[in-house]
């Protein structure tokens, strides 16, 4: 989930007057985290048959225990460092799972027969169809965590503060556990004591339209007569009882003490109830053995609840690292300095502006690239980059760049310009490229996080469980390999992990399509050239005065991304080499 993306232009002249009060609040990490997202559902899934809209029974579902210490240790050989299990937690869902003292989630509500892994519908429990024994699905993740933990890799889980399922009833609560809204009094519209808001005296109206456009399949339990009343406010702040099928309307928003209708009036104090609940829920987790947690729409909760919770959590848990989903850059500083996150998303910024860039669009240019880099220099360590997550279209997509070779010089530009993490989404290494209409997820570029599916480029490499590349192409194993080269390298380098940035002067007849930059720690230095071109570039870089005068003998250059080197003579006249069609190099040196 995400709201609309702000105009890029725009975003960047309001954050260039933003970030000149910005400071930094954060040593540099040692290691640079390295983020594997797999969406667990779909990881380890073999079937292939791929019915529109099938059930678990028909497409097949992932487990927990697919996640082989194999399958984690070829992850990490990748250079992973940390692993993003998505949709772990209970979530609504169409499948029938009462046998189990589970309660049936009402159709009317539920988006895909899969259903939306942030409508979490207990928070204490996980989701039943990750299980091989669904009796035991609590121990099993618990075993996966063990897996994890054991090959010295990190474990990082959803947390989803903004919203909760329309149906949220959590049957494996700790004792003494009060549910969300379990004590609310429903007739005011917003209560500073209430869980949730609501539209008194009216009934929740089930988005017809949306219902209507789906197939009917057997077992089908959407009939438009979900019984809300009276309706609680949905999830993406629409105080209505007749959210649209555009909306988040199978989620419900939770209450932080805001009264949105009442200009935004703040209840503080004392510390709302949801407060409370949802800290009990990250301890519960973190004592579980979960190293993190990815925070859904953070900036859709107050600043202050952030400011509170974290520093308590990491009280009793100091190793835990929080990384926020935000997309409004007006918001950014204080989440960082008062919110107190570790990590904030940089999508409305690096991965806007590299996405035109890797779809060769008209105009695209490397400026888009500097003006991102500029608005965040003093909190650079603290952004994690990409370019593929759940939300957004797979490189191969057709709707995309259709080839994910074209992504190469962006990828080593997200994973070099900064010491801030850098993630991977499983299947990006092997250029899967989303194809299908799914069902819910329809066909959008992406794969689906809503439908019982499987990935068929990342079969390949699973291979029946080998997790060993068995079953991909020459070209897709050379891609691969070009990941875990950049990864590995970017993980433990000095000069990219802790190192100084200077973007530097390049001659070429492309300039607009050529970004090159060094990061250097004392006499350590690596050049990035980036080529976004699809024609070969040849290309001479201008390199700093501080290195002209240091520079007095021959020396030696690696190509970090080939292992080969090359010799010159003299710094003065630059670096000049052509760089290949929609790649990059990155060049490392000592002086």
């Amino acid at each position: 989930m995400k709201i609309a993306n702000c105009i890029l232009i725009i975003l960047f002249a309001a954050l260039s007057m933003s970030c000149q009060t910005m400071k930094k609040n954060a040593e540099v990490n040692k290691e640079k985290v390295v983020l594997y997202q797999m969406m667990v559902r779909l990881f380890g899934n073999q079937d292939q048959t791929n019915a529109h809209y099938g059930s678990k029974e028909e497409n097949g579902v992932g487990k927990f225990n697919d996640i082989t210490t194999l399958a984690l240790s070829e992850i990490k050989k990748l250079g992973v460092s940390h692993i993003w299990y998505t949709g772990v937690l209970e979530h609504a869902m169409m499948t029938d799972y009462t046998t189990y003292g589970i309660s049936l989630d009402d159709g009317d509500v539920v988006k895909g027969r899969a259903g939306s892994p942030y409508a979490i519908k207990d928070y204490y429990d996980v989701d039943p169809d990750l299980a091989v024994k669904v009796d035991q699905r609590i121990e099993e993740f618990e075993a996966l965590v063990k897996r994890t933990h054991a090959l010295d890799l990190k474990v990082i889980i959803d947390f989803v503060p903004n919203h909760v399922a329309r149906k949220y009833h959590s049957d494996k609560k700790p004792a003494g556990v009060r549910d969300f809204g379990e004590d609310d009094n429903r007739s005011k519209a917003f209560s500073a004591t209430n869980d949730f808001y609501y539209i008194p005296g009216e009934p929740f109206i089930v988005p017809t339209q949306e219902r209507l456009s789906l197939p009917q399949f057997e077992g089908d339990i959407r009939d438009g007569r979900f019984d809300e009343n009276p309706a609680k406010a949905t999830g993406n702040n629409i105080f209505s009882a007749n959210p649209s099928d555009q909306d988040w309307y199978e989620t419900v928003k939770l209450n932080y003490g805001i009264d949105y209708q009442n200009g935004d009036k703040e209840y503080l104090e004392p510390i709302p109830p949801v407060w409370e609940k949802t800290k009990a829920i990250l301890l519960y987790w973190a004592e579980k053995g979960v190293d993190g947690f990815r925070c859904d729409m953070a900036e859709m909760v107050p600043v202050e609840f952030w400011n509170w919770v974290i520093p308590q959590v990491k009280t009793e848990y100091p190793n835990l690292i929080f990384i926020a989903e935000a997309y409004n850059p007006m918001v950014y500083e204080k989440y960082l300095t008062i919110g107190k996150f570790d990590y904030l998303y940089d999508k409305v910024g690096l991965y806007d502006a590299l996405k035109p860039l890797i779809k060769n669009d008209e105009g695209a240019n490397v400026e888009m690239i500097r003006q991102s880099k500029n608005f965040i220099k003093d909190y650079q360590n603290q952004f994690l980059s990409f370019l593929e997550n759940h939300d957004e279209e797979r490189i191969a997509s057709a709707g995309f760049a259709g080839n994910p070779l074209y992504a190469q010089p962006a990828m080593v530009v997200s994973a070099t310009i900064s010491g801030g993490p850098i993630m991977l989404y499983f299947g990006q290494e092997v250029g899967e490229p989303g194809k299908g209409n799914e069902g819910y997820g329809g066909e959008d570029n992406r794969t689906t996080i809503f439908d019982y599916w499987g990935v068929p480029e990342h079969q390949k490499w699973m291979n029946n469980g080998k997790f060993d590349g068995g079953g991909l192409s020459t070209t897709q194993k050379d891609l691969r390999s070009f990941y875990g080269n950049l990864l590995r390298f970017v993980k433990n380098d000095p000069a990219i992990v802790e190192g100084t940035f200077t973007e530097l002067e390049v001659s070429s007849n492309t300039p607009e399509k050529i970004y090159a930059f060094i990061r250097s720690f004392e006499n350590q230095h690596v050049l990035v050239l980036a080529n976004f071109n699809r024609d070969s570039s040849n290309v001479t870089i201008t390199l700093p005065k501080e290195l002209l005068t240091r520079q007095d003998q021959s020396l030696t250059i690696k190509k970090v991304l080939t292992g080969n080197s090359f010799q010159i003579n003299s710094f003065n006249d630059g670096i000049s080499l052509q760089i290949e069609p929609s790649f990059a190099q990155i060049l490392k040196f000592e002086l």
